[in-house]
């Protein structure tokens, strides 16, 4: 089991955060959220991990870590920079985790024992997250359905117009075997090459889906986070200094 980060983003919401850095780079609880994904990876017992970069790649840590680099971050969505680990994603199960959540390692541990081809993690009780972050959990929201019977996905991504039947939200925590990143292979290189630079994670779920993939759903019942902006890391140093969050990285992993 590998596991590879997709840090290539500058992340602009956070403003002037990421005027000198990456997404990834940015503090939370002293430790850069890169440290926190190194640490839950290794944890869960995953030692090779790979970071994608692009924007200021130059500041992401250089130790323990193979780097990845999407040249095009600035003109692509998060699925080109996925492909940049493609050899990574060919050649053994990998984890693949966004630069900007944080996460325990049990999520990652269930996630590595999942049986389907591509897993994804999600969190059943999001909305209590979202109504911390915002005033409108609608506004940064995806539709989500599983079956009830076999935990399988049956839909993910779209705008949802009310909040009955969002079954969770996706993490930006995933799994790839070998025979799940072919068959990602497959739908990407079905489109049109400015259409697979538009395609962001959870479109490529999508037309995974209606390919008739089956993509396996881990649910967590861990404290996680996810920053986008400002206010989200505010939210998140409060909760960490009443001990209601996860523990931030002692050292670098």
């Amino acid at each position: 089991m590998r596991g590879v980060i997709l840090a290539a983003g500058r992340g602009s919401r956070l403003k002037s955060l990421t005027v000198d850095r990456p997404k990834a780079m940015v503090e939370l609880g002293g430790r850069p959220l890169i440290e926190w994904q190194r640490a839950a990876l290794r944890r869960a017992g995953i030692e090779r991990i790979a970071v994608v970069g692009g924007y200021r790649a130059e500041c992401l840590p250089r130790d323990g870590l193979a780097h990845l680099c999407n040249p095009r971050w600035n003109e692509t969505q998060m699925v080109r920079s996925l492909a940049c680990a493609a050899r990574w994603l060919a050649a053994e199960d990998c984890i693949v985790s966004y630069a900007d959540i944080v996460y325990g390692a049990d999520v990652v541990a269930a996630l590595a024992r999942a049986a389907e081809p591509i897993a994804i993690a999600y969190d059943p009780d999001w909305l209590s997250l979202w109504r911390r972050r915002g005033e409108d959990p609608l506004a940064d929201a995806e539709t989500f359905r599983r079956d009830a019977e076999t935990g399988r996905l049956l839909d993910i991504g779209a705008r949802p117009v009310a909040l009955d039947g969002i079954e969770g939200q996706y993490m930006g925590l995933l799994k790839f075997t070998p025979d799940g990143w072919r068959a990602a292979c497959r739908t990407i290189d079905a489109l049109p090459a400015d259409a697979a630079d538009r395609l962001d994670m959870t479109g490529l779920l999508r037309r995974l889906l209606a390919d008739g993939c089956a993509i396996g759903t881990v649910p967590t019942r861990e404290v996680w986070g996810e920053v986008d902006t400002p206010a989200d890391l505010a939210l998140y140093h409060a909760l960490l200094a009443r001990g209601a969050f996860l523990p931030p990285p002692a050292q670098a992993a």
